[in-house]
């Protein structure tokens, strides 16, 4: 879409919530590490890396086991409110600056043909709160407060 060239690298580092750290402080703990992770494995190189989370009731939604782990995650989200928090952290050697963005999402209601059709797709398996909003997944949503980009996983914003 811009046209800059970038190359993809796993950055290998384990995703477990701290006992007691806040959704904020996790994304944003996440998005360094990977970062810091990668820049050490490319000096020089300009690395952005992101980690997102969905949060409903208190309760940490990352992405789901299988798939019935992620049809219990949508039948959970159906007609609610869950908040995205979205990590972003950008890093040239050993110099790293990070954020987070958060965005409110409420939900349609869900009925159980919906979430098994979904699940069907593929879509939800590998992303946070069982749900892509920049796929198949938008036509779940009712309401956005916050940044779009949050939500799809790396806040433009954020960048600004």
């Amino acid at each position: 879409m811009l046209g800059i060239p970038f190359t993809v690298a796993p950055a290998g580092v384990e995703e477990r919530m701290h006992p007691a750290e806040s959704p904020r402080r996790y994304v944003e703990r996440l998005a360094r590490e990977k970062a810091a992770a990668v820049a050490a494995a490319h000096p020089g190189a300009l690395i952005v890396a992101g980690d997102t989370i969905v949060v409903l009731g208190g309760r940490v939604l990352e992405k789901p086991a299988d798939p019935a782990d992620a049809a219990a995650m949508l039948a959970a989200l159906s007609a609610r409110a869950h908040t995205v928090y979205s990590g972003l952290a950008l890093a040239r050697g050993k110099t790293v600056a990070t954020g987070v963005a958060v965005a409110r999402v409420v939900f349609h209601e869900l009925g159980r043909d919906l979430i098994d059709r979904y699940v069907e797709t593929g879509e939800p398996l590998d992303k946070a709160g069982a749900y892509g909003i920049q796929g198949y997944g938008s036509a779940l949503v009712r309401e956005i407060e916050g940044d779009y980009f949050t939500v799809v996983g790396l806040s433009v914003a954020a960048f600004v």
